[in-house]
């Protein structure tokens, strides 16, 4: 056979098997997805009937799908009664760029926020908040560390639920904030018990007003949300801003800091954290000798700075940082990925167990 004719045969035979590969990897590929589709429109009906799912793997999104169902009446009254304003958070469709109250996926930045000020060296893990904020030491609290603000260990008994946000939130300034969560009781010796709610992370940022001369809102955005594109991103418009839950954001802003965080602090060259701030963050601070006090339900496992250290059915640890409406992001260093689950919805029955449920999907999906 001439020397031609065996080189087109073997491109021939190259071509075909590798058309056949393509359509092997494609078909599986196909599948994987349709099981993430499936798995969204199966679920979406327990998650406020609208949802966005966003995957980042090997420095690319590799999965987006945004599912929206009809309301009916009692979903839209239950936000109407939650957020007391007209918007997409409670009529419109959801996008990957729809705005949304993200709750308690606030801590996760926040958290980021103050640890910036750790790795410029104008904050140390063990300062007293006492340095800075002489109100607590007045009301004997000055000897609560900046690492049990960020883990939800500074021994403060907090109000629960809308009453401690209207602490927060109803007032003029972070000093009244302060002086109101001073006089509030012990439970415990900081660093005994663990107890998540608003304080802690609410003092951090308080500590980082004094120090920096800035208000939250500010340093949020020149520290985090600017470097990391995160372009409809803040905290509201209350006087003073909710650190543990008051972020509004979008789909697509949250997986930028998911990507820093899955990065070990890098974001497009960029370093927003230092590698030892994210490990930091990651340690669990909730060891067999201290007592939880109050944890959300179904949250198990260990807590760092404004992030959990979970398990999922595989046995494996991932963090996160759910939010009360139902937000789910996470980061999963073993697969080396990161998702966000967008929602809105305040029903919580079996939202843990879907949130395993969908990490089990996503882990199937991926390589």
């Amino acid at each position: 056979m001439p020397v031609k004719s065996k080189f087109a045969t073997y491109i021939f035979c190259y071509l075909f098997f590798s058309f056949l590969l393509l359509g092997k990897l494609t078909t599986i590929y196909a599948q994987d997805t349709k099981a993430l589709d499936q798995w969204l429109a199966q679920n979406v009906g327990e998650m406020g009937n609208r949802a966005v799912l966003m995957i980042y793997q090997n420095d690319s999104l590799i999965y987006t799908k945004a599912v929206n169902k009809k309301m009916d009446d009692q979903q839209t009254n239950s936000n109407t009664k939650t957020l007391k304003w007209k918007s997409n958070q409670l009529f419109g469709p959801f996008t990957p760029t729809t705005r949304v109250s993200i709750a308690s996926c606030s801590k996760w930045l926040s958290a980021a926020v103050v640890m910036t000020f750790v790795d410029e060296g104008k904050l140390q893990l063990t300062d007293t908040i006492g340095k800075y904020l002489p109100v607590f030491t007045q009301h004997g609290k000055g000897a609560i560390t900046i690492s049990e603000c960020l883990s939800h260990m500074t021994g403060i008994k907090a109000p629960e639920g809308k009453k401690g946000i209207q602490q927060i939130t109803g007032a003029s300034s972070m000093d009244e904030v302060m002086t109101r969560i001073a006089q509030l009781p012990m439970e415990s010796a900081p660093g005994k018990t663990f107890h998540y709610s608003n304080v802690g992370l609410q003092i951090a940022a308080a500590v980082i007003e004094k120090i920096s001369g800035q208000d939250f809102k500010t340093l949020f955005h020149e520290r985090i949300a600017l470097p990391l594109d995160m372009t409809n991103t803040d905290y509201g418009k209350n006087a003073v801003p909710l650190a543990a839950g008051g972020a509004i954001s979008t789909a697509t802003d949250y997986m930028h800091f998911l990507t820093m965080i899955l990065h070990h602090g890098m974001y497009n060259g960029k370093s927003i954290l230092s590698k030892n701030s994210i490990q930091e963050m990651q340690i669990n601070r909730v060891t067999p000798a201290v007592t939880t006090t109050y944890s959300p339900v179904d949250m198990v496992n260990g807590y760092g700075f404004g992030e959990w250290i979970l398990t999922d059915k595989a046995n494996k640890n991932f963090i996160s940082s759910p939010g009360l409406f139902g937000s789910f992001p996470w980061v999963d260093y073993s697969k080396n990925y990161c998702a966000f689950l967008l929602a809105f919805n305040l029903n919580k029955d079996g939202r843990f167990d879907r949130y395993l449920s969908l990490k089990q999907t996503v882990d199937a999906f991926l390589p």
